[in-house]
């Protein structure tokens, strides 16, 4: 009896040894993916074209496709096209009754596919887009995930370059919104209805660099459309991008307000220099109307003004207002020396024209007789006599009352009223006017674009 007792112990353990090595080579999880696979995905068991039902499976609901993105790099945002790139990861969720299988406990969490056209997709486009690609290195950058109680995630990487309609009235002081829009093309809401999921809908990867933009935020909404086919059901992404004011501010306010600087040097040349003045002049002038074409050429033809035409249609005018005032000067310079030279003239002529009535009257008189008798004046005249009293009246000193002096007549007076002299009078009050009036337009256009509300944007 003992021997047989040991005999069964020891079958006993060798029949668990060999069952749990027939299990663990029965629990094959690739053959049982492929199983799987086989069993809800085989010839005549699935059909791709069909939509999955609605929510628990009713009929009369629509299926419901639940969406996210991973925003990994936005390239570049161009104003002259109105467009803007975005590289992303895009993700949909949605539940199909008929992908159903058995978890083996827990143990098997998903089944991946690589071929998207195995199962049924939804119908989404990118309304706005204008270019897109899909990633295919090393292998094609898509996968479908399966899980247990038949939910199916489509993830993929795309780039695309999309639409983005642009106000540039407040260039390069402006926010931009672009948008990102999503739609069904042939399913109506009746059938097929997008949401965004719930929690964290977007992502944006860490350290997002864009040369020119801030991404200040972003927001999701919902966009559906009516079409006298039905109604359409429609996502999008608003993405606020901030345009950096530095490069701008280095490339073009600061070098326009040095042109406008230089141009002021010809009111401090002498009025005789002309090639100077008018060198310098037209130098300015082209260098501002070449700034002013190099910046349009960078941007479309609209219709408005923006803030930089504003800016670069100021600046020139102050400068080509410089080469006119060098114009002006040297008009009053030659007028004032042509009638200096009449008036010596003029004096000359009445000088020669006393010295002959002089030298007349001293032959006159000494061609009288010799004889004749003058008669003497006494040499004091009495407190009564007429003639003195006449002559006090011609020594009265009339005194009249002091009056307050005036600030700008003391400034002008330093400079003689000649006429000659109005040109160096031209030239004092252009080095004082034409600063103030620069600076008083950089306080209104400063204040008028910098602090402009956001609902004027």
């Amino acid at each position: 009896m003992g021997t047989g007792h040991f005999f069964w112990v020891i079958f006993y353990f060798a029949s668990l040894c060999s069952a749990s090595l027939a299990n663990n080579a029965k629990i094959n999880f690739r053959e049982k993916e492929k199983k799987v696979l086989d069993q809800i995905l085989g010839a005549g068991k699935y059909d791709a074209r069909i939509r999955p039902s609605g929510l628990n499976g009713t009929e009369n609901l629509p299926t419901y496709v639940y969406v996210n993105m991973f925003l990994r790099s936005i390239s570049k945002i161009d104003d002259y096209k109105m467009e803007y790139s975005v590289q992303l990861t895009f993700r949909e969720q949605w539940t199909d009754e008929r992908l159903k299988f058995d978890d083996i406990q827990g143990r098997l969490k998903y089944l991946t596919l690589t071929e998207a056209n195995r199962v049924w997709m939804p119908d989404l486009f990118f309304s706005n887009e204008k270019e897109g690609h899909f990633h295919n290195i090393i292998m094609p950058n898509v996968y479908i995930r399966i899980f247990p109680n038949g939910s199916v995630l489509y993830s993929i990487r795309i780039s695309l370059t999309l639409a983005c309609p642009m106000n540039l009235k407040l260039y390069p002081l402006d926010r931009q919104i672009c948008s990102l829009r999503m739609a069904s093309y042939g399913w109506t809401t009746n059938d097929l209805v997008f949401l965004w999921k719930e929690g964290d809908p977007v992502q944006v990867v860490k350290n997002l660099h864009l040369p020119r933009f801030t991404l200040e935020k972003f927001l999701t909404d919902y966009c559906n459309s009516k079409t006298n086919t039905g109604e359409y059901s429609c996502l999008k992404v608003d993405l606020l991008f901030k345009r950096e004011f530095s490069y701008y501010l280095i490339q073009i306010y600061i070098p326009c307000c040095m042109l406008v600087i230089v141009s002021w040097v010809s009111f401090w040349l002498d009025q005789g220099a002309v090639p100077a003045r008018v060198s310098l002049g037209v130098t300015t002038l082209l260098t501002m109307a070449t700034q002013t074409s190099g910046i349009n050429a960078s941007l479309p033809p609209v219709s408005y003004t923006k803030a930089i035409d504003v800016w670069t249609g100021v600046c020139l005018t102050f400068v080509f207002g410089a080469l006119l005032e060098f114009a002006l000067v040297n008009y009053a310079s030659r007028s004032g020396s042509n009638k200096a030279n009449m008036h010596k003239e003029n004096m000359k002529k009445k000088r020669r024209d006393l010295e002959q009535a002089s030298i007349d009257a001293a032959s006159d008189l000494l061609d009288t007789d010799s004889n004749a008798t003058f008669a003497m004046k006494p040499l004091v005249r009495h407190p009564g006599d007429p003639l003195a009293l006449e002559k006090l009246r011609q020594c009265e000193v009339h005194m009249q009352a002091p009056k307050r002096p005036n600030c700008c007549k003391t400034w002008l007076s330093k400079f003689p009223t000649r006429q000659c002299s109005r040109s160096k009078r031209i030239d004092v009050i252009s080095r004082i006017t034409f600063p103030l009036v620069f600076a008083l337009f950089n306080l209104v256009y400063w204040s008028t674009y910098l602090f402009r509300d956001e609902e004027d944007e």
